[in-house]
């Protein structure tokens, strides 16, 4: 287990804020993490209907497995995004492609806005695709959204990920999709 009083990635945007990343902590966060992923534009979540209790259980399940740890993202100390972070050769994408030990993948939810911020959510996207690039083993990024989640589709074209093709999961129809840090680089200095 990850300790949850632990920032393990921050950074500085000029006129944004201080965007840093830290391990979840269930008892303290479960009240904004439920709210997230109960919002309707949460929908790929597969949580709308989900109780408090639900929510907490989904989550703690994935705190009690040793490749699969979730993270809250802060903007100036105040949570803004959920992240996760996998072992991809350790869940059911690895049955969908040739998965290599340093292969990771992730899952992102922005909060709901309460303050616009312009380029916001690519700012979020960002510093996470710096947090993994960050971790020494971390080769590849892996993504398999919803096939039909538009808005994620262009979040991870812009950030350098190349679409394989769509896969079916045990709950939904996927695109699966890569990012080395090369990959991420070449985009970063086109934007």
């Amino acid at each position: 287990m990850i300790s949850t009083n632990v920032v393990v990635f921050s950074k500085d945007i000029p006129s944004v804020g201080n965007m840093s990343i830290r391990p979840i902590n269930l008892e303290e966060d479960i009240n904004f993490l439920h709210y997230w992923v109960t919002q309707t534009y949460a929908k790929y979540w597969g949580m709308l209907g989900q109780s408090i209790e639900e929510v907490k259980q989904a989550y703690q399940e994935i705190e009690d497995n040793a490749n699969h740890h979730t993270f809250i993202g802060l903007l100036n100390d105040v949570p803004v995004f959920l992240m996760e972070r996998y072992k991809a050769q350790e869940d059911e994408i690895a049955a969908h492609y040739n998965a290599l030990p340093n292969d990771y993948g992730m899952h992102i939810l922005v909060a709901p806005v309460e303050k616009r911020i312009p380029q916001f959510t690519w700012h979020v996207f960002a510093t996470i695709m710096e947090y993994f690039f960050s971790l020494p083993f971390v080769e590849r990024v892996v993504v398999e959204p919803d096939k039909n989640n538009e808005k994620i589709h262009v979040l991870n074209k812009k950030a350098g990920f190349v679409y394989e093709k769509d896969i079916e999961l045990s709950h939904k129809i996927a695109s699966l999709a890569f990012c080395t840090r090369e990959l991420f680089q070449k985009a970063i200095n086109k934007i």
